[in-house]
C-alpha cells in the first residue's frame, strides 16, 4: 500500500523573481503610463498588504499575472477601439482571461 496521493497537485503561478519590477518598468514605458502605472501601484499594494496578513505570496503572483495578461491584451484593444466598431456590449477582462486560478 502506498501514502502516495493518486494526483498530481497543480503548481501555482508563480512569476520570475525579478518580473514585477520587469512589468512595471514595462508600464512606465508605455503610452498608456499614465493610466496603468498608478493602477498597477494600487494594485501591488493592496496584494502586499494582502500576502502580510496572509503569509502568502499568492496575492503578489496573482497581480503579476493579472498585469502580464492586460499588457499583452493591449494590442487587439487598442486595435479594436480604433477600428470604430460597436464596443456597447463589452466582457469583462477577468472573463475573457479565465479569471484568477
Amino acid at each position: 500500500m502506498s501514502a502516495q496521493p493518486d494526483h498530481t497537485p497543480t503548481t501555482p503561478y508563480a512569476p520570475a523573481p525579478g518580473a514585477a519590477a520587469e512589468l512595471l518598468a514595462r508600464l512606465r514605458a508605455d503610452r498608456h503610463a499614465g493610466q496603468w502605472v498608478s493602477a498597477f501601484e494600487r494594485d501591488w499594494d493592496k496584494a502586499l498588504e494582502d500576502a502580510r496578513h496572509a503569509f502568502s505570496l499568492t496575492p503578489l503572483h496573482e497581480v503579476v499575472r493579472t498585469w502580464q495578461l492586460r499588457v499583452a491584451a493591449a494590442p487587439a484593444v487598442d486595435a479594436f477601439i480604433d477600428s470604430g466598431q460597436d464596443d456597447s456590449e463589452f466582457v469583462d477582462l477577468d472573463d475573457a482571461l479565465g479569471g484568477r486560478p
